[in-house]
């Protein structure tokens, strides 16, 4: 393979991950908007694109290997390879999470909520917006904006806090809410958890630039 074909190899790749980060977080915005709506319709959906998450992320790491394999990369051209095929498998575990979310919407669906929906939207919304900065931070090459959003991490973790304490404080007085607020703390759970793997990219990003890993999620 030429520069040329391998550069356009590499921004295939590009294209890809892109592809699977938008697919990504349109789960994670969908696995809300059921959980709001108790559209089980919707839950089942994101379930089942769960297999579309995994089959892209087994494809570019299939792509990754052949290009290792079959060129001789250059450092930089290693280190591309190699930030992809981490981000997609943090992507992967993301969309497992939104997954997971989905699948306790199906189990909520004839319930009253305990609660109104405030900060898990609000920690949902944060993270949409947390993941499009780290994609965007992927391709521009921009690691300033890594510290940007370990700043939205920390408001995604406060929001997760006061979820948690409001509904073990709703829990402690009533045991009949005990089922659907252990639920409740899953998914803020979950979606801190979405967080994190944002950070994780963060890592990557700033791995593909500069050589160095540095951790983020301290």
């Amino acid at each position: 393979m030429t520069r040329t074909g391998f550069d356009a190899a590499l921004e295939n790749l590009n294209e890809d991950l892109l592809r699977m980060g938008s697919i990504v977080e349109k789960q994670i915005h969908q696995c809300i908007e059921a959980l709001v709506n108790k559209d089980e319709e919707l839950a089942l959906q994101i379930i089942k694109n769960d297999d579309l998450v995994d089959n892209l992320q087994r494809e570019i790491e299939g792509k990754c290997i052949k290009l290792i394999a079959r060129e001789q990369p250059l450092a930089i051209d290693l280190r591309i390879i190699f930030t992809v095929s981490k981000i997609v498998t943090d992507l992967e575990r993301m969309a497992d999470h939104a997954a997971n979310i989905a699948k306790a919407v199906k189990r909520l669906k004839a319930e009253v909520y305990i609660k109104e929906l405030i900060d898990i939207p609000k920690m949902s919304s944060i993270i949409e917006k947390m993941l499009k900065m780290a994609l965007d931070s992927f391709i521009d090459r921009n690691i300033v904006s890594a510290a940007e959003i370990c700043k939205l991490d920390d408001e995604v973790d406060a929001l997760y806090k006061t979820v948690f304490s409001d509904l073990f404080s709703i829990m402690s007085k009533d045991s009949s809410t005990i089922n659907q607020g252990t639920q409740f703390m899953m998914i803020a759970s979950k979606l801190e958890r979405i967080g994190d793997h944002i950070t994780n990219i963060c890592e990557w990003n700033i791995y593909l630039v500069t050589g160095n890993h540095m951790d983020l999620n301290e």
